[in-house]
């Protein structure tokens, strides 16, 4: 099997929403050597995006894109540790996590595989995370970017009192905010005060990287 019908069998891998078949297809592409992060960014990534298409569509319902994202979970957890060990040169660290009252994470895990293929320290807090837990990891692990996740369009004030309560705390100032999420648009992250926004994972890096160059 060639390079491109090993990425298409990943792309597939995602589409049929099993996570024994995600594996099944990462685990021999890892054995036929093809790198960790072409798997994510160019196999199961896009099948990722194209259940979301199809759900866009209403050719696909929610359970189908729950159940497509809990195969891709498979695919990183066993890409993660390969990512992990490639090294290189640090460019910085980022604090990740979704806001409180949001529990969706696929997205962000991707963004994080993402993040460390690339050079970056995560630190990943999770879903479901309050205004003020973010603050006090700001204060702990002084990150050079604080990433903020929202998917639902209830949860997207949360990024923003996230901000407002740095700006009150005078920690502001010493950290660039990355926002992102389904629910997230580029004037709305103007509007809350970000630095940069994350159109998808791969965007995400990028304004990542830019955001480190700028500081």
């Amino acid at each position: 099997m060639d390079r491109g019908e090993m990425l298409e069998t990943l792309y597939r891998a995602v589409l049929s929403r099993e996570p024994e078949e995600v594996a099944r297809a990462v685990e021999e592409a890892i054995g036929a050597g093809l790198d960790p992060l072409t798997m994510i960014e160019e196999g199961l990534a896009r099948g990722l995006r194209e259940v979301g298409n199809l759900y866009g569509r209403g050719e696909a319902f929610l359970p189908d894109l729950i159940m497509a994202g809990e195969a891709m979970k498979e695919g990183l957890r066993l890409l993660e540790p390969l990512i992990r060990r490639r090294g290189g040169a640090r460019r910085g660290r980022v604090l990740l996590g979704t806001v409180e009252g949001d529990h969706h994470d696929i997205g962000k895990n991707i963004v994080a595989a993402l993040l460390r293929a690339n050079g970056f320290e995560v630190i990943d807090l999770g879903v479901d995370v309050p205004v003020e837990e973010f603050v006090e990891a700001v204060r702990r692990f002084e990150p050079d970017i604080l990433g903020l996740s929202a998917l639902m369009t209830t949860t997207v004030p949360l990024q923003r009192r996230v901000i407002e309560r740095l700006e009150e705390l005078g920690l502001r100032d010493k950290v660039k905010i990355l926002v992102g999420g389904g629910a997230v648009t580029p004037d709305m992250a103007r509007e809350i005060g970000a630095d940069a926004y994350g159109r998808d994972a791969l965007d995400a890096v990028k304004k990542a990287i830019e955001l480190i160059k700028g500081r």
